[in-house]
């Protein structure tokens, strides 16, 4: 039993938020804006991880919005201790990867930063309640590059003149002495170029280096 008041009939039930963050100013703030959203209620504010952990447990709220940076029980930490007890949604200045990998491995549901307006911070947490994950469109943007960056390029099978030359360009050598390496002439050269950049899918030599180094054609 959470020891809620029953929902008058007709009536939609409120999502109860507990805010917390460690600077007095911005979380009176985050709670006077939430207070006017439809749907919303506010139900107080911690200034530290675990002052968020206690009143979680005394409050009850539907929704932790918890701030990363707090002093002592930051708010990663705190988001573990309530893993499974209820929603917890980062909101947060910081968007590096470090902070994102972090807070969505202790469970939260999302990772907000604090340059939304309040009516899409209150769709959010309402969403979030719902059970969808929230996150800010930079934070979208870092977490599809951290997934790219994480799958193998697959292996191209290029023929062993191109071989040759992929391994000579990704050094940083020119047509010219590409050529004069493989006593070939330029034109060739730029050729088989082309023909390496078409195979792999990539726009230009720097790429091609990269892949190169990746695939160890050196």
């Amino acid at each position: 039993m959470s020891g809620r008041d029953p929902e008058m009939p007709g009536t939609a039930a409120k999502v109860r938020v507990l805010i917390a963050d460690d600077e007095r100013l911005v979380r009176e703030g985050i709670a006077a804006l939430l207070a006017l959203q439809p749907g919303i209620e506010v139900l107080g504010t911690a200034e530290s991880g675990s002052e968020a952990v206690e009143l979680a447990t005394t409050l009850d709220p539907d929704v932790v919005l918890m701030d990363v940076r707090m002093p002592g029980i930051d708010g990663v930490e705190a988001a573990t201790r309530l893993r499974g007890r209820v929603t917890v949604l980062m909101l947060t200045t910081f968007d590096d990867d470090g902070y994102i990998v972090a807070a969505l491995q202790a469970g939260a549901s999302g990772y907000l930063l604090k340059d939304l307006p309040a009516a899409e911070l209150a769709q959010a947490i309402r969403l979030a309640h719902a059970g969808v994950d929230q996150y800010s469109a930079a934070v979208t943007t870092r977490l599809a590059a951290m997934v790219r960056s994480r799958i193998p390029r697959p292996t191209i099978d290029l023929t062993g003149r191109e071989t040759e030359v992929l391994r000579l360009l990704a050094t940083g050598a020119a047509n010219r002495d590409i050529a004069r390496s493989l006593y070939l002439s330029e034109g060739t050269v730029k050729n088989h170029v082309s023909s390496i950049l078409h195979r792999l899918g990539v726009r230009d030599r720097t790429q091609a280096a990269i892949y190169a180094h990746e695939q160890g054609i050196l």
